[in-house]
């Protein structure tokens, strides 16, 4: 219970231009890995993310959680190794919560491309992303991706609409 009122206050209590500014330089960081991911840099993409072990993320593919940047920066480096060829990727449906010194957003992203095997990409991916502010940078601290489940089947829905 305590977690859901922090998380529920959010946002009160902050002047509306501070909370505008925060919100204006997470959507600019998704941005900048929106564009990090259709170039596959790497390097780009993990500048986004808090440095260290403090990084969590669940992801799609196996192992099921990534500690730290350099366990994740290796899921990155493996994942876009996969892929021939330009990649479509967009973030919609972004929604932002800040204070100030923590934020977290959710949204939908799409990827759309070729794997190096031939077969084609095409799937939405629901991503919940945790932030904190180091020094003036908003970062990712944690992060997590995942796809519906159709339940009857037990077999992942990777075009699920609201």
């Amino acid at each position: 219970m305590t977690t859901l009122c922090a998380v529920v206050s959010l946002g009160f209590g902050l002047p509306a231009q501070a909370q505008g500014k925060d919100e204006q330089e997470i959507r600019a960081l998704q941005d900048r890995f929106a564009a990090a991911f259709r170039a596959k840099d790497v390097g780009a993409i993990m500048e986004l993310y808090a440095p260290g072990n403090e990084l969590f993320v669940f992801d799609l593919g196996m192992p099921r959680e990534h500690v730290g940047w350099e366990d994740y920066k290796k899921d990155w480096q493996d994942f876009l190794a996969t892929l021939r060829g330009p990649v479509h990727f967009e973030i919609t449906d972004l929604s932002i919560v800040t204070d100030g010194k923590i934020a977290y957003s959710h949204s939908i992203q799409h990827v759309r491309g070729m794997a190096k095997s031939g077969s084609a990409l095409d799937y939405d991916v629901r991503v919940t992303d945790d932030y904190r502010k180091v020094g003036e940078k908003w970062l990712i601290a944690q992060e997590h991706v995942s796809v519906p489940i159709d339940l009857a089947t037990g077999k992942p829905v990777m075009m699920s609409k609201p």
